[in-house]
């Protein structure tokens, strides 16, 4: 299964088509608002409003075998520590050996915005790049993840 952190997640259509490829569940996890798709691969979970109850909804049930995605470091944690697979957007790959690094720098740069309110995090555009860095890794994780649980 694959699980979306979807409120604000850019790669929602390309995590739809590779799931409809592989023939692998979809639940995409919001607070609403998002339209729901009428792929039977596809199913929408909406939460409660409130911070960070999409996130639970996702921690309480990913495990071996699925796959995660966020942005979100302290769910992305929390997945990884449960035996999921977590992607970010981007397609960089969160793992129990590189977890601990991007929780540590994540803390860091809030403490720097914190002391200094000009310092604002304005990322840069999403590119066709991007979401095709996004595609492939979400291809080959998933393909590792079913090989996982097959093997169990």
């Amino acid at each position: 299964m694959i699980w979306v952190d979807a409120d604000a997640c850019p790669v929602k259509a390309e995590a739809e088509k590779v799931a409809t490829r592989l023939g692998v569940k979809l639940m995409l996890v919001s607070n609403g608002g998002l339209r729901p798709s009428p792929n039977p691969l596809v199913e929408m979970v909406y939460v409660d409003q409130g911070p960070d109850v999409a996130d639970m909804y996702i921690a309480e049930r990913a495990t071996v075998g699925d796959v995660v995605i966020t942005n979100d470091i302290p769910l992305a944690a929390k997945c990884v520590e449960a035996g999921a697979r977590v992607l970010r957007p981007d397609g960089e790959a969160l793992t129990p050996a590189n977890i601990g690094n991007v929780l540590a720098t994540r803390d860091l740069m809030a403490d720097l915005r914190s002391a200094d309110p000009f310092r604002q995090g304005g990322g840069k555009p999403f590119s066709k790049a991007d979401r095709a860095r996004f595609s492939d890794a979400l291809d080959r994780v998933a393909r590792a993840a079913a090989r996982e649980v097959k093997n169990g």
